[in-house]
């Protein structure tokens, strides 16, 4: 379905989790801008998930790699995740289920009602370029494109990858 691996292993969490506890996933294109404890603040153990329950249309056909950017149900929901690993709606959560089951079913949150999934802050999840520029932001989401593709070097909000990115760099020449 043109993903990767990458896209699924994020619902084998409560599995690896031994089904204890909590775990939060995150995207591998976000910049984290503020203290990931204040995410404590939203466990809450009657949620199987909490997410950022985004409703918007894409602006963008395209993303990196010329990707298709399609409008569905949901987007976006599963890329910043608390996991309420415990929670026995999630015990479904089985490699053998996740193996068998299509993106719409686990990016949905089809093994969940309405009602199982909590909502966090929009600023946990700020889709750059999608939203407009704003201040004071926990998480921006680069799910068009990080700034390291030409395309989206001086997009919107590309000034807090790069600062996070030379800090990474002179950090390893230390």
């Amino acid at each position: 379905d043109g993903t990767n691996k990458f896209t699924y292993s994020r619902f084998l969490i409560p599995y690896l989790m031994g089904y204890d506890g909590w775990a939060i996933f995150f995207d591998g294109d976000m910049v984290c801008l503020s203290d990931l404890e204040k995410l404590k603040d939203f466990f809450n153990p009657k949620y199987a998930v909490s997410v950022v329950k985004h409703e918007y249309k894409t602006k963008q056909k395209t993303k990196y790699f010329g990707q298709k950017n399609e409008d569905y149900p949901r987007k976006n929901w599963s890329s910043v995740i608390i996991w309420n690993c415990s929670h026995p709606k999630n015990k479904i959560l089985t490699p053998s289920l996740i193996n068998s089951k299509d993106g719409a079913f686990l990016h949905r949150f089809k093994w969940l009602n309405d009602i199982d999934i909590g909502s966090l802050p929009k600023s946990w999840n700020w889709l750059a370029i999608e939203y407009p520029e704003k201040e004071n932001l926990n998480l921006i989401h680069y799910t068009l494109g990080t700034p390291c593709f030409k395309k989206y070097s001086n997009s919107s909000l590309s000034k807090h990858w790069k600062i996070y990115y030379k800090n990474h760099l002179q950090g390893l020449d230390e």
